[in-house]
């Protein structure tokens, strides 16, 4: 069987209790991603964190 190379993730914010999807190749990133994208919730730019999502 083929191994899966891409992985659901789940990113969170820093400010607040929102959070985002996404997809990333674990065989490009093995870092844990930080992106800063929006925050709807204090309605500014914030700075989201990838932890794991429990499957």
């Amino acid at each position: 069987m083929k191994k899966n190379k891409r992985k659901i993730i789940k990113l969170l914010s820093s400010k607040s209790k929102h959070f985002y999807t996404s997809i990333k190749n674990k065989i490009n990133t093995k870092k844990n991603i930080s992106i800063k994208k929006y925050d709807p919730i204090i309605r500014k730019h914030v700075i989201y964190n990838e932890i794991k999502i429990n499957n």
